[in-house]
């Protein structure tokens, strides 16, 4: 035999939100100690996003700081190695373009890794005033060095979402990243 419909009253619209979503709520506004409700979901959502980067690029920065790191000098990194794909070293423009977080100085993220031997400049043999950087293999050996942490950390970060809530999330973000033209 079938299952007999459940005869429970229809939800209103302030409780048909699941529980867990509004204890997801209620968290960031116990987590950052506020006691009158957020101005706007859009406030909320804002400064959710604003709390989970930091708690995030705080875990993300205790793997890379034993390794004299930054998140951006990994980026920069991680850019040059995507770069040795092309067969081509970038500028400091081409890898501020390919950054996930933007930074107004990549010279000196640059200036950074090339005094620990982790990327070198060279003159572009076409145009002498094109500087451009490549990584090396001490760049390349501290990244293989570092893929296992790395990954364990996001697994530890983020390994208890379900792939399809991280996969709703990605859209989501990208969503909140690219707002429709006016």
């Amino acid at each position: 035999m079938g299952k007999r419909p459940s005869k429970k009253a229809p939800a209103s619209r302030a409780t048909s939100r699941p529980a867990t979503d509004r204890n997801a709520r209620s968290l960031l506004q116990r987590e950052v100690r506020k006691r009158k409700p957020f101005a706007s979901a859009a406030q909320e959502a804002y400064l959710s996003i604003q709390r989970t980067a930091s708690v995030l690029a705080s875990d993300f920065q205790r793997v890379l700081k034993p390794h004299g790191l930054s998140e951006a000098t990994y980026n920069v990194l991680r850019i040059l190695r995507g770069a040795l794909a092309d067969d081509a070293a970038r500028t400091c423009s081409e890898i501020g373009e390919h950054m996930v977080t933007p930074v107004p100085d990549v010279t000196r993220l640059v200036d950074r890794l090339e005094s620990r031997g982790l990327v070198e400049r060279t003159r572009d043999p076409e145009d002498r005033r094109i500087v451009r950087v490549g990584i090396t293999q001490a760049g390349l050996d501290l990244l293989a060095l570092l893929e296992k942490p790395v990954n364990r950390a996001h697994r530890c970060q983020l390994g208890h979402v379900a792939d399809a809530d991280l996969a709703r999330l990605i859209v989501l973000l990208a969503k909140v990243r690219k707002p429709p033209t006016r």
